[in-house]
């Protein structure tokens, strides 16, 4: 891959959208975004970022905006000796991938440093972050590549599995339930 690729979701479960531009850096990728949508707390509107190295392992990430009537920025670092969230130690030094819950942007740094064959299953944790958390969460998942453009994904703490249909830009295009691809939005 070696253009920008951009994409623009809708959002299945409550009123909203989130657009995001992976792109390459001077090392490795920049994954930039922006979601807005109604939230349990009222409206939300969230800017987010996460670059991502070379071998597409997360190095850091930001989420700035609003959500229900009030401000918050969040910084995240992967070091060494773990995640840290706001300058807090957070642990987890072993999860690469840095996911945010309120976009499917994040899922494309796993699947492409998962490069998964047809039928090929791989099972890892994320550092995952969700608006209205003060802590990255170590969330399990397991995804199955069904053939060039279907994976079966699962996410055994959260109950949540199904098939995502991915577009040729890398990106999800179907998120069940949750997010789908504006027709003609990615490139």
């Amino acid at each position: 891959m070696t253009l920008s690729r951009t994409a623009l979701w809708q959002n299945l479960h409550t009123p909203g959208h989130d657009t995001a531009l992976i792109a390459p850096a001077l090392s490795g990728w920049l994954l930039t975004g922006m979601a807005t949508f109604l939230g349990e707390q009222g409206p939300a509107a969230v800017n987010y970022t996460v670059e991502i190295d070379d071998a597409w392992q997360a190095r850091r990430g930001s989420v700035r905006g609003i959500a229900g009537g009030r401000r918050f920025f969040h910084q995240m670092e992967r070091t060494t000796d773990g995640w840290m969230l706001d300058g807090k130690w957070q642990g987890l030094s072993e999860l690469v991938d840095l996911d945010f819950g309120f976009t499917p942007a994040t899922n494309f740094q796993q699947l492409k440093r998962a490069g998964l064959a047809v039928g090929e299953r791989a099972g890892f944790s994320v550092a995952w972050f969700d608006i209205g958390k003060d802590a990255l969460v170590d969330l399990p998942q397991i995804y199955e590549r069904r053939d060039e453009t279907h994976y079966w994904y699962q996410s055994p703490t959260s109950g949540y599995e199904a098939m995502l249909v991915l577009d040729e830009s890398g990106f999800v295009r179907v998120y069940p339930e949750l997010w789908e691809l504006e027709p003609a939005s990615a490139g």
